[in-house]
């Protein structure tokens, strides 16, 4: 059975947010075109994703010296626990499904600490003498971003840090096809944005039956 994991992250619904309407209409599609495929939802403003802070690095260096994972402190435990069940998760998955907005040139926090969390040397890529090698050479992504200016061309290209981030991820971890949808210019054009809302749904229902 495949695999697919939708994660998102954005703190409104498909209500108030374009990024969120195209991947709702993404999924459901993808769903009634993949029956027997298992896809979970990672809302990652409601999932705990740890932060690499202090307790982590403690736990990882009591876990590197030798110490047995009953020997880490409470707050060690759990987080490093969980960083293990997202990280394992991830690499269970046969494709990757990404929604996010584009906040500042970029994605919201809780994305970039779910990359944390997933890139894991020896589980997602690994060391070698010619450099690092990515591991999940068997899957695919997709990024369904929302921008209200627009980015796909011009000096604003240059700016965009968001899709360009997944993209070197997925390269880094060795994901053979990545693609993305993009919504872009709502904002910067008011009077065509429920235009641009309807054709990046229609788009995202297509892509869905495709994917």
């Amino acid at each position: 059975m495949t695999k697919t994991l939708y994660i998102t992250a954005h703190p409104h619904d498909e209500r108030a947010s374009y990024s969120m309407a195209a991947g709702k209409a993404f999924i459901e599609s993808y769903k009634e075109a993949h029956p027997d495929d298992e896809v979970i939802h990672l809302d990652l403003y409601r999932e705990n994703i740890p932060q690499i802070d202090a307790d982590v690095f403690s736990g990882w260096g009591k876990l590197q010296s030798g110490s047995g994972f009953e020997q880490l402190s409470e707050h060690e435990k759990a987080k490093v626990g969980r960083l293990n069940e997202l990280s394992e998760q991830f690499i269970a998955g046969d494709k990757y499904v990404f929604v996010t907005p584009l906040w500042n040139f970029s994605f919201p926090p809780v994305m970039k600490a779910y990359f944390d969390a997933v890139a894991v040397a020896g589980k997602t890529f690994k060391y070698t003498e010619q450099g690092p090698i990515g591991l999940l050479t068997d899957k695919k992504a997709l990024h369904i971003q929302a921008r209200g200016g627009y980015y796909s061309e011009g000096q604003a290209a240059e700016l965009e840090m968001g899709h360009r981030y997944i993209s070197i991820m997925m390269q880094f971890f060795g994901v053979p096809e990545f693609e993305g949808l993009f919504i872009e210019g709502h904002n910067a054009e008011p009077d065509k944005a429920e235009e641009i809302k309807r054709n990046a749904i229609a788009r995202a229902k297509e892509l869905g039956r495709t994917f």
